[in-house]
């Protein structure tokens, strides 16, 4: 973060925002690696505050986004260093889709924090230069475009990345253009106003203690902060589980949990409760649970896996109570 105030080359206060910001972001995927190994309950990370923390993390990370940009570039753009950044988060965006369509292809990240982070990187330098009440105004829109509109035409997967399709896209990392972008601009708009009021050149002058040093560390390398910090915290969890295993659920439970948590990134938990109790007791009374949960269901059972889906689906979002009769009826 280059700023010329006071004779630095950096803001150190925005290089510790930025290392508070992963040090959450690690404190949220530490929890998601504990549910995933059955530590946690399953949904348990993607509901209540844990939701609004994971939100929180995102916007911060974005907001920051936005404000570095302006503060790089807002005299002129530095393609130089601009492209090499670009460069190197975009081959870094792309390394974790291919690393997550192999070890979770139903849930791979197609548009995460960073794909985000490329694309609101290059579509920000055109907002550089608009004024603050303009930026603010514009993010607002942002944020409050799912909210109000949303269509079919969105529902391709080549238009995910937008972010107004009518349902949320199975991703374990979900940060589309609509709303996330809002924050990236509401990041330019801060730094032009703090420039503007001279707030940028009070914060430029600060002087963190020396127990911060770690976190503006981290800030300053965030890209390989975010690219490490995961693969630790996993292969800390899977010592852990060799040596303290966690407590076996029965399989409808774990059946019932993993449906919830996600089915709970994209509906509410009333229809989330309804749905996984059909699906469950759909695949109980077939005698199909075992075979699901061993992992390799087979054609058949993936075709009957969708028909459950659609019927279950039906009944969530009529809010119909899952009766074993009613299922024994509408069989095929």
């Amino acid at each position: 973060m280059r700023h010329q105030a006071a004779g630095k080359s950096r803001i150190e206060a925005i290089d510790i925002a930025r290392g508070g910001a992963l040090i959450a972001m690690a404190v949220y995927h530490f929890s998601w690696d504990l549910e995933f190994f059955g530590y946690m309950d399953a949904g348990t990370t993607v509901s209540g505050g844990w939701r609004l923390f994971a939100r929180a993390i995102a916007s911060s990370f974005l907001f920051l986004v936005g404000a570095s940009l302006f503060l790089a570039h807002q005299k002129r753009i530095r393609w130089a260093g601009f492209l090499k950044r670009l460069a190197m988060i975009t081959v870094a965006a792309a390394a974790i889709s291919v690393a997550t369509w192999f070890a979770l292809p139903q849930g791979f990240i197609f548009f995460g924090i960073l794909h985000h982070i490329a694309v609101a990187s290059l579509l920000g330098l055109a907002f550089l230069s608009f004024p603050a009440w303009l930026l603010l105004g514009l993010a607002a829109g942002f944020f409050a475009a799912p909210h109000v509109f949303s269509a079919p035409l969105f529902d391709t997967p080549a238009l995910w990345w937008v972010g107004l399709s009518t349902f949320r896209p199975p991703s374990n990392d979900y940060v589309p253009l609509v709303p996330w972008f809002g924050a990236v601009i509401a990041g330019i708009a801060a730094a032009r106003i703090a420039k503007e009021t001279g707030f940028l050149h009070a914060i430029a002058l600060l002087k963190p203690g020396n127990w911060l040093a770690p976190v503006a560390f981290a800030g300053r390398h965030s890209l390989a902060f975010y690219l490490l910090h995961q693969p630790v915290l996993i292969a800390c969890v899977w010592v852990l589980a060799q040596v303290w295993p966690p407590a076996v659920a029965p399989a409808d439970i774990r059946f019932t949990q993993e449906c919830t948590r996600q089915c709970g990134e994209a509906r509410d938990a009333g229809f989330c409760a309804t749905y996984c109790a059909c699906f469950t007791n759909t695949l109980e009374t077939e005698n199909r649970l075992d075979l699901v949960m061993s992992g390799k269901p087979g054609k058949e059972m993936q075709s009957r896996l969708s028909q459950i889906a659609t019927e279950c689906t039906m009944r969530a979002e009529a809010g119909s109570d899952f009766t074993q009769r009613d299922l024994t009826n509408e069989r095929p």
